[in-house]
C-alpha cells in the first residue's frame, strides 16, 4: 500500500576526502545514500579497503560523520559513463544499489533511464576494468510477483502476466544487463530482497510506511509478502562477494507476514492505534486517486497509487532457503527486532515524543 521512492536525503555538504589511498583492492558502492547502501557501507568500514561511493545530491544520514569522512564520495550517477570509468580505477568490488524505485508515473521515465540504462553503463565499465566481481541488488518484483498459490523462487521467471507494476519491469530489463555482463566474463551475483525495512528518513523508501503509522493511518489490506532488514542485505551482499559464487541470485527474505501484522507491530512500537479498518477494493480505488490529488497540489510523491493498491492486496511467497544453504551459518534478524530499532531511530531522528 504504499510507493517506495529512491530521493536523496537531506543532509549536510559533503566532507573532504578522508586521503584514504583508492588503489588497487578499492571497493566502489553506487547508490550509497540509500537505504540498502547505507547499511551496506556501514558494513564495509569493518574492513581495510579502501571505499568510494557514488551519491546524488546528499550523504547518508545513517552514518555518522566520522564514517563519511572514511569514505570517498562521488556526486553523480550511473548514466554519466565517464563518472563510472574513472570512479572503478583500481576497483576490484562492485556494489550496485542505485535504482530509482517509484510507483509514481511522473517518475517512470526516469525509473527505465536509471535502472536499465544505468545498469548497462555499469556493466560496461566493471568489464573494462576486469573488476574481481559485481553485486547486484535487484527485487523479487524482477521474478514476477502475481503468482496465485505459487511460491515464488529465484527459478521463477518475469512475464507480464506476473508482473504488477512497471518498477519490477525495470529491474527484470536491468537484471538481464548483469546477465549479459556475467555472459561476456564479469564475475557476479543478484540479490533480490522482498520489502527491505531499515533506519532512514521517513520521506522516502519503505520507512514513509512508518511515517503513515505515526500518523494512524486507518486503513489495512489482506495482502501479504516477505520482509528483510536493510542490515541482513548489506551482510548477505559482502559474504557473497567475498565467496566464490557467480553466475547465480539470492532472494533474500526473513519472515512473512500480512500488512495488517506489519502495520500492527510498527503503532504497538510507537505506541500509536494500529490500522483497524479493513479497506474493500472501492475504498482503496478512491485513496490512490485522493493521494494523486494530493500529490498533484504539494508536488510530492504519492505515497498510494493504483499499482501499489494492487500490490497491497496480493498475496505473495517467497523461498528464501537458496541462500541459506549457499551462506550456513547465515541468519536474519527477527522481524520485531528490525521494526523496535526502526522506530526507535525515528524517534531520536525525528525528536518524536
Amino acid at each position: 500500500m504504499f510507493a517506495p521512492m529512491a530521493d536523496p536525503f537531506h543532509s549536510a555538504a559533503p566532507p573532504e576526502p578522508s586521503g584514504a589511498p583508492a588503489g588497487a583492492g578499492g571497493i566502489f558502492v553506487t547508490g550509497g545514500a540509500g537505504l540498502i547502501g547505507s547499511a551496506l557501507l556501514r558494513r564495509l568500514l569493518q574492513q581495510p579497503l579502501p571505499v568510494k561511493a557514488l551519491y546524488r545530491s546528499s550523504l547518508p544520514v545513517l552514518l555518522t560523520p566520522e564514517e563519511q569522512a572514511r569514505i570517498e564520495w562521488i556526486r553523480g550517477d550511473v548514466l554519466d559513463t565517464s563518472l563510472l570509468h574513472d570512479a572503478l580505477q583500481g576497483c576490484r568490488q562492485v556494489y550496485h544499489c542505485a535504482a530509482v524505485v517509484s510507483f509514481h508515473p511522473a517518475r517512470r521515465q526516469q525509473m527505465y533511464r536509471i535502472n536499465i540504462e544505468g545498469t548497462a553503463n555499469l556493466v560496461n565499465a566493471a568489464l573494462a576494468h576486469n573488476v574481481q566481481k559485481l553485486v547486484h541488488v535487484s527485487s523479487v518484483a524482477a521474478l514476477g510477483r502475481i503468482r496465485k498459490g505459487e511460491t515464488v523462487t529465484e527459478t521463477s521467471e518475469w512475464s507480464e502476466e506476473t508482473n504488477n507494476s512497471h518498477y519490477g519491469k525495470t529491474k527484470y530489463l536491468s537484471e538481464l544487463e548483469v546477465w549479459r555482463g556475467i555472459s561476456e566474463g564479469l564475475p557476479a551475483v543478484i540479490v533480490n530482497p522482498t520489502i527491505v525495512l531499515g533506519e532512514a528518513p521517513w520521506h522516502t523508501g519503505s520507512t514513509a510506511l512508518f511515517k503513515k503509522i505515526w500518523e494512524e493511518f486507518p486503513w489495512y489490506t489482506l495482502g501479504s509478502t516477505g520482509y528483510v532488514d536493510a542490515a541482513d542485505v548489506a551482510r548477505a551482499m559482502t559474504l557473497l562477494m567475498e565467496s566464490e559464487l557467480t553466475g547465480e541470485r539470492f532472494i533474500l527474505s526473513n519472515e512473512h507476514h500480512t500488512y495488517q501484522r506489519l502495520f500492527t507491530q510498527i503503532a504497538v512500537s510507537f505506541g500509536k492505534r494500529p490500522p483497524h479498518r479493513k479497506g474493500p477494493a472501492w475504498v482503496m480505488e478512491l485513496a490512490w486517486r485522493w493521494e494523486a490529488l494530493k500529490a498533484m497540489v504539494s508536488h510530492s510523491e504519492p505515497l498510494v497509487t493504483r499499482e501499489t493498491v494492487k500490490t497491497a492486496q496480493t498475496v505473495t511467497h517467497f523461498d528464501n532457503t537458496k541462500l541459506l544453504r549457499a551462506l550456513p551459518g547465515f541468519a536474519y534478524t527477527p522481524l520485531p527486532v528490525t521494526i523496535e530499532r526502526t522506530c526507535q531511530w525515528l524517534r531520536n531522528h525525528y525528536q518524536l515524543r
